[in-house]
Parts: structure tokens; C-alpha cells; sequence
């Protein structure tokens, strides 16, 4: 099981880190939410919990927790410029459909 960054995602990931001047990595996450049923959840973690399980990926370390390793197994994150539009994409081989909208996602 592993969840895996891309370079350019890396490479945003660290300067947001450096900016902030703290954090251990990034938390990947999903949650009930949304019309599709979960929605993928995104932040900094400054922190260890115990029941972390960690990945690391391009020189970032990518926390989740085992609920949500179960639905992200696979995935990678990255960093997409699509027009105007650029931010966080999940690639996730699990998933099934996604929402018109595109904020929430089923397995």
C-alpha cells in the first residue's frame, strides 16, 4: 500500500512548508462528504499522531491514517495548471465517479 507525489506537487508542497517555517509534511485524508459520498481532504501536519502511518515520496513525507489508506491506496497527488486554474489534483486509481462539481469522489 503507498500514496506517492509528484515532483512539481513536491515542490509546492516544500515551499509551502518553508513559508509557513514549521510542519513535518502533508496529511492525505478522506471524509464524508458531498453528493458522491467522500471528499479528499489536504493539510499540514505539525505533529505526529499514533496511528499515523507515513509515505515518503519526492522528498516530502505524506501522513494518512488507515480508514482512509483503504480508499487512497495508490493515489498519487499532484500539482496541475490547467488555463487559469491551477492546484492539488488526486489521482486515484480507485475511484469510481466523481461529482459534477468534482469536490467529492466514490470507490
Amino acid at each position: 500500500m503507498s500514496i506517492s507525489i509528484t515532483s512539481r506537487a513536491a515542490e509546492h508542497v516544500s515551499a509551502f512548508l518553508a513559508r509557513r517555517g514549521k510542519g513535518l509534511g502533508v496529511r492525505l485524508a478522506v471524509r464524508t462528504s458531498g453528493c458522491s459520498g467522500m471528499a479528499y481532504k489536504l493539510e499540514f501536519v505539525d505533529q505526529l499522531d499514533p496511528d499515523d502511518i507515513m509515505f515518503e515520496s519526492a522528498g516530502v513525507t505524506i501522513f494518512t491514517d488507515a480508514k482512509s489508506l483503504a480508499y487512497l491506496d495508490g493515489t498519487e497527488l499532484d500539482y496541475v495548471k490547467e488555463g487559469l486554474n491551477e492546484g492539488f489534483q488526486f489521482n486515484n486509481p480507485n475511484e469510481k465517479n466523481r461529482c459534477g462539481c468534482g469536490e467529492s469522489f466514490n470507490v
